[in-house]
């Protein structure tokens, strides 16, 4: 199933939604105690999941329901509890460090990384994305997020996958020329980062991915093509089965030692070919204001966003 966080007007409140067609049932209004938002909603994820997917699979029409043109949806959680995005993807990594002169590093390969990011700064389809003003390298970033829909701490690999409510585009914009300079100091990305961060336009159930599923010893990898659009022509293509860490192994260690809790958001990092950085600036120039990226992950929709000055 697909889950939206949506809302009638810029004056109504984001609310949980079950997208089935091209309409939008409120999940609320449609099941009589369930929560309003998508954050109370993942709080009780264990509660609500199999009643919404008995809604979704026999789907008869309701005064609940909206045309889905009618509405906004926001990000699927408009404000995560937490967001850590990894670094996920050898080839991203590879040809980053080189097109800076540098060499891999060898501790990448001994655990998965990542790094905290501004959960108040998340957009969802189809909104502006102001350009800061203090830069001029402006960057998207192809990648896919895992939401956490069951707490717990010390996740083991094999069991990482009863955490995970489902699946969402995200774009972790970048300003390059920003974070090129505090990166020096030994910390960040901070501010090269955290101006903005797009997901959507839905959260996909993992049940829907089964057909696509790749298993491993150190978790499910999937076989989903990866797209990105500037304009209308194409920048990148990759696949989510290129993954070096697995969703699972990311879980497991932002758990350690640390308790996860429903509504944070994993970052997979940039697939590889995924932004500008990776394809050369020279070749493609930064994104500038009036361009529309077009983010596309196959079984996950489309993720559309304009830059604005």
């Amino acid at each position: 199933m697909k889950v939206v966080s949506y809302r009638p007007d810029e004056q109504t409140a984001w609310r949980a939604g079950l997208l089935l067609g091209e309409t939008v049932r409120d999940i609320a209004s449609a099941l009589p105690g369930a929560p309003g938002t998508m954050q109370e909603l993942l709080e009780q994820w264990d509660a609500w999941r199999e009643r919404l997917a008995s809604i979704s699979e026999s789907a008869p029409a309701s005064e609940t329901d909206v045309a889905l043109q009618g509405v906004r949806l926001g990000s699927p959680l408009p404000r995560p509890a937490s967001f850590r995005d990894f670094y996920a993807f050898e080839a991203h990594v590879k040809t980053a460090r080189a097109r800076r002169g540098l060499e891999m590093i060898p501790e990448w390969y001994e655990f998965p990384v990542f790094y905290f990011s501004n959960t108040a700064a998340f957009s969802g389809p189809e909104a502006s994305i102001r350009r800061p003003k203090t830069t001029r390298w402006l960057d998207y970033e192809l990648e896919v997020a895992c939401v956490i829909g069951k707490a717990g701490t010390d996740i083991p690999v094999e069991r990482a996958h009863e955490h995970i409510a489902g699946y969402s585009i995200l774009n972790d914009w970048s300003a390059r020329d920003i974070q090129r300079e505090e990166v020096k100091v030994g910390l960040g990305p901070a501010k090269g980062k955290d101006f903005a961060t797009s997901m959507g336009p839905w959260l996909v159930t993992p049940d829907e991915l089964e057909a696509v599923r790749v298993p491993g010893e150190k978790g499910d990898r999937y076989d989903l093509a990866m797209v990105a659009r500037v304009n209308g022509v194409e920048y990148s293509r990759g696949n989510l089965r290129d993954i070096h860490y697995t969703f699972a192994e990311m879980i497991a260690r932002a758990s350690q030692d640390c308790m996860l809790y429903p509504g944070d958001v994993i970052g997979s990092g940039t697939v590889g070919t995924g932004c500008i950085l990776e394809l050369g600036p020279e070749q493609h120039g930064w994104l500038a204001p009036g361009d529309v990226v077009e983010l596309e992950v196959e079984r996950l929709g489309v993720l559309v966003n304009t830059i604005s000055e």
